[in-house]
């Protein structure tokens, strides 16, 4: 096994360090946080550095300049929501690979403490959008984490409003989180440190949605496709997601490729480096067919569990949400009233790989529905970011030309950021909403502005979650806590990649 520092072990040495109480969310709470979420009003900080986090002042809008001097709004021209990676998932399934974490970079997103709470969390960004009222909603991909039916269900649930079933393989919960599974690597919150007696159950009990409320409009991303974000389902990852068996701890002898960290350590300086999954499709292939070799553990079957092709997924989308065009690629436009329009690019790889790449024909569309959007302002969404996409600059290129153009909007790299982007006709922003999955587990808002003098300025804020009840703060709190997530690498950006008013001339 190997001798890093487990999750298990992380969380109960922070907590024994700083004195936390055994629930891991006591704290003094002065002020009420927003039952809408705005972070404009309350957000969630650690002001004692005590590891817990409590309700706080928020943080204003700031102003933005590098594309343009701040000028009077005359107008809201749109309202939008954005998104994305919920990552979905059966935290029960035979077909997830865990025991890949142990190996530390790049593999910690196959475990997180929090990780069955995801249909929760993603439920309580959806109270919070509601709260705010948008014209449109942008789910922005990553929306399931596993490519399995029951994860889809689960997630287009949650979105439509309904009965939400987050279980599988029958009542209750079994899975690596389990008080009797004796391995000291996974955080067991029966038993462990911050204890969350009964967190399981809860966690695995039906609840009812109210849905978004209104319009949302899918992009597509590499988790919605792919097994692990990286490889196509395969008769041998089929039968695995089916079966009865799973592999929970580190097989004999499976190790890291020498070099991996390094080379994925780099890579997170990168605004195209993924952190929700592992990289290179043939790596993770290797390690499922050595661990399949190695022990096992007995679970519950369940058939909900099987996973999709990459057509499926899109018509499922399509029909869930209304969206608009046809064919393979969830590629398509949607009019916000009469002066701004939004943009969706498929780049989700369909062979494997969670990096995005510009398909055929796509730059194509991409430059028709430019000439077509006439004097309306234009946002483009895609999962991954275009800068960091295989053919990306070919895209961008076609951006860059066009004075309509004001955001190229992503997720898929679980950080807020935020880029201004100069360019001969005025420039736009490069916008990255971070991860519903991942601290600070919040989805962004977007108005557009028109401003004194003909321009243009997006007013953006991110939004917390607010699921009712206590399972959505023992989310955030674990997501907070977990050494190897979101807080320690950054995530939740610098202030001015969060509630900032962004003008262009």
């Amino acid at each position: 096994m190997s001798r890093k520092i487990t999750r298990r072990r992380a969380l109960g040495e922070l907590i024994a360090g700083v004195g936390l109480l055994a629930t891991g969310c006591a704290g003094a709470r002065s002020i009420a946080p927003d039952p809408g979420g705005s972070t404009l009003r309350t957000t969630y900080r650690d002001p004692r550095g005590t590891g817990t986090l409590v309700p706080a002042r928020g943080e204003p809008l700031r102003p933005r300049t590098e594309l343009g001097a701040p000028a009077r709004g005359v107008g809201v021209l749109a309202t939008i929501a954005h998104l994305t990676d919920a990552h979905v998932l059966d935290a029960q399934s035979p077909a997830r690979v865990t025991f890949l974490d142990r190996l530390g970079v790049p593999f910690e997103s196959t475990f997180r403490p929090q990780e069955t709470l995801t249909t929760q969390v993603l439920t309580g960004a959806l109270y919070a959008i509601r709260a705010l009222g948008p014209d449109a909603v942008i789910q922005g991909g990553d929306l399931i984490d596993n490519d399995q039916a029951n994860e889809l269900a689960q997630a287009l649930a949650a979105l439509n409003g309904g009965a939400v079933s987050p279980g599988s393989g029958g009542r209750g919960y079994f899975g690596v989180q389990s008080p009797f599974d004796a391995d000291p690597f996974y955080y067991r919150p029966d038993l462990d440190a911050p204890r969350q007696p009964g967190l399981l159950q809860a966690a695995t009990r039906p609840f009812t949605s109210p849905g978004i409320g209104g319009a949302w409009h899918p992009v597509l991303g590499d988790h919605d496709i792919l097994v692990a974000g990286e490889i196509a389902p395969t008769p041998s990852t089929r039968a695995l997601a089916l079966g009865a068996q799973a592999v929970w701890d580190l097989p004999p002898g499976l190790t890291s490729a020498p070099g991996l960290a390094a080379v994925a350590r780099s890579a997170t300086s990168g605004v195209g480096f993924s952190p929700d999954g592992p990289p290179q499709p043939r790596l993770v292939k290797r390690f499922l067919d050595v661990a399949l070799r190695g022990p096992k553990v007995r679970v519950p079957p369940d058939p909900r569990r099987r996973e999709l092709d990459a057509g499926e997924v899109v018509r499922r989308l399509r029909a869930a949400s209304g969206a608009g065009g046809s064919g393979p690629l969830l590629d398509y436009g949607v009019d916000i009233g009469s002066r701004v329009r939004l943009l969706v690019l498929d780049l989700a790889r369909r062979s494997g790989g969670s990096g995005g790449r510009v398909h055929p024909g796509q730059a194509d569309w991409l430059a028709g529905q430019l000439a077509a959007a006439g004097d309306r302002w234009v946002l483009v969404f895609s999962h991954q970011p275009l800068g960091s996409s295989e053919d990306g600059e070919r895209i961008l290129g076609l951006l860059d030309r066009d004075r309509r153009v004001i955001a190229a909007i992503s997720g898929h790299v679980h950080r807020h950021g935020i880029v201004a982007r100069h360019t001969e006709a005025g420039g736009y922003w490069l916008i990255s909403t971070a991860a519903l999955i991942d601290y600070p587990q919040q989805a962004r808002a977007l108005r557009v502005v028109e401003t004194a003098g003909g321009g243009v300025a997006i007013e953006t804020w991110v939004l917390d979650h607010v699921f009712p009840g206590r399972l959505g703060t023992i989310s955030r709190q674990l997501a907070y806590l977990d050494a190897q997530g979101g807080r320690p690498q950054g995530f939740a950006g610098r202030w001015l990649d969060r509630n900032v008013t962004l003008y262009r001339a």
